[in-house]
């Protein structure tokens, strides 16, 4: 079961498993997670090991998986602890949002992904097998980042990136 993914349809209903393969050749939608972890005006961001099967290099938020239960927060901090060594921070979910990526002829990511985030003030330990390097990031410069150099960043951190840095934003200023 540990290679099997949550299959779902558009509005995140669980529709059955398929293999992690599978649903990455065909593609399938599937469950994710993404999670954000932030520090007064920074964001821990990583950059993936580049033996991943998509987007290796490419820097991305401090963790993101696919859950393997309804329990998409205890998920998430679990791959925390695996990929960062970072163990049972607060997150919460802050919004959903569904992208295709084609990374090749028979390789994509079709992903309902679950945006999680948190504030986080402690140390963390990278898994090298899944992280080349981790970062904290002043989110203003990681903005303009974006926008200048948008081909070092993967596909979902992209999109999900300026709604998690306006929530920053405006966090701060509550």
């Amino acid at each position: 079961m540990k290679n099997n993914l949550i299959k779902v349809d558009i509005f995140d209903n669980k529709i059955g498993t398929i293999s992690k393969e599978d649903a990455h050749k065909m593609p399938i939608l599937h469950r994710a997670f993404s999670v954000f972890l932030y520090n007064k005006n920074k964001m821990l961001i990583q950059k993936r090991a580049k033996n991943k099967y998509h987007s290796g290099g490419l820097w991305a938020n401090t963790c993101c998986s696919h859950p393997r239960t309804d329990n998409i927060i205890e998920d998430a901090k679990i791959r925390l602890l695996e990929e960062v060594g970072i163990d049972s921070p607060e997150i919460k979910e802050l919004f959903t949002f569904t992208y295709l990526s084609k990374y090749s002829d028979n390789l994509y990511e079709y992903e309902y992904d679950h945006v999680l985030v948190g504030e986080f003030f402690g140390t963390y330990k990278i898994n090298k097998e899944e992280v080349e390097d981790l970062k904290w990031i002043d989110i203003d410069k990681l903005a303009n980042d974006i926008v200048n150099n948008p081909n070092n960043y993967a596909t979902w951190f992209i999109i999900a990136a300026p709604k998690v840095i306006n929530y920053i934003k405006n966090k701060k200023q509550s």
